[in-house]
């Protein structure tokens, strides 16, 4: 499923327009991005939840020359899937 087919689910399940339920999904987006930059998590209970992790500095290695390369500290976005989402999958 990519970002117009969800669009089109949103809209038929909640009986609005495909330009109603665009607008709704990008606002969740917008807020979702906004939440994790200013280092919140965000909770959706039952569906799961994002948050902020920082990577450490580390070594790692060239997998074509075999050299040690050196790979900096990074910040990556986490998701934990809440019990009903995992449930459902199985």
């Amino acid at each position: 499923m990519n970002k117009s087919d969800l669009i089109e689910a949103m809209a038929a399940d909640a009986g609005v327009s495909k330009a109603a339920a665009g607008k709704a999904l990008d606002s969740l987006m917008k807020n979702v991005k906004k939440t994790l930059k200013g280092g919140g998590k965000l909770v959706l209970v039952g569906f799961g939840s994002f948050s902020v992790k920082e990577r450490p500095a580390r070594e790692g290695r060239n997998p074509q020359t075999g050299a040690t390369i050196k790979i900096p500290k990074r910040k990556v976005v986490t998701f934990k899937p809440g019990s009903e989402l995992k449930d459902s999958v199985n």
